[in-house]
């Protein structure tokens, strides 16, 4: 029985069940993860579990570049809006942070406990906190990139359609200087039919209204479109989909595919100051 695209529940699984496709090592990785990550925020300037709101899970660390008027990431982590911590992924900070670049990563509130539509604005709220606090933190207001993996790439790509001075007067409409979505989640309906509804409990209804795909940019912001050479069909279509439907001559939006990396590896080039991915990452962030 096909249920999307063509795609039945068993294909879909398997093109999306991102830790399934991984292997028997994902426990490994994460375990390694969250020791590189938990020796970094040791040894870097960090500011630890800022809250920018009243939620549980609203807060951020805070990652110094060490240039006040240097430019400034806000990383989003993935997880499929479930699950996730912004502990495990502070060593993507590690390269950033030596080229004056700093970052903010941040966490979020969960599903079930929230709607899917509730996160968006808890970003959204998260930047404004800190842009209304960027003297205190030590970056430039007017060098901000939006950068997520996964759902955070999702949520990257809600940040592109954001009409900031409705959500908050003060902000100025062209806030966000580039985003950079990595592996994103563009169109949210192929997930309503797996396991990976366990979280967001989404109806077809809901995830078409989530869905970035049909909510077009309001900025022409460069984006850099990232997916893992190693990657799903899925990823390549829905990230080749959403340039093909927003890309103008005004709006640059690259593609790029880190080369022979699955869905967790891409990651780790971002630490390496001499990886592609860093080095392109770098020339969005710079302007």
């Amino acid at each position: 029985m096909t249920l999307y695209n063509g795609m039945s529940a068993e294909v879909l699984e398997a093109q999306y069940n991102l830790i399934q496709r991984r292997g028997p090592d994902f426990p490994q990785l994460v375990e390694r993860w969250l020791a590189r990550s938990a020796a970094h925020r040791e040894a870097a300037n960090t500011l630890v579990d800022q809250a920018y709101g009243q939620g549980e899970r609203e807060k951020f660390d805070y990652f110094s570049g060490g240039d006040k008027n240097g430019p400034v990431v806000f990383y989003i982590h993935g997880g499929y809006w479930q699950r996730g911590d912004k502990n495990m992924y502070s060593f993507v900070t590690e390269a950033f942070i030596q080229h004056g670049v700093s970052v903010v990563m941040l966490n979020y509130n969960l599903t079930p406990s929230v709607r899917i539509g509730e996160i968006a604005p808890q970003i959204r709220k998260a930047i404004a906190w800190c842009w209304h606090h960027s003297d205190d933190l030590g970056f430039s207001k007017d060098k901000i990139t939006v950068m997520g993996h996964s759902a955070g790439g999702h949520l990257t790509a809600m940040m592109m359609s954001t009409e900031w001075p409705e959500f908050d007067a003060a902000l100025p409409k062209d806030l966000v200087l580039s985003g950079i979505p990595i592996s994103a989640l563009f169109e949210l309906e192929p997930l309503v039919h797996t396991s990976l509804n366990e979280g967001p409990q989404m109806d077809v209804a809901e995830a078409k209204k989530e869905s970035p795909i049909f909510i077009p940019p309001v900025t022409n912001a460069p984006q850099l479109i990232v997916v893992g050479g190693a990657e799903s069909e899925e990823f390549f279509r829905q990230a080749d989909h959403y340039v093909d439907t927003y890309a103008t001559a005004e709006r640059r939006m690259d593609r790029y595919d880190v080369p022979g990396m699955d869905h967790f590896d891409e990651l780790e080039p971002l630490a390496d100051d001499q990886s592609e991915f860093f080095q392109k990452s770098m020339e969005l962030i710079q302007g």
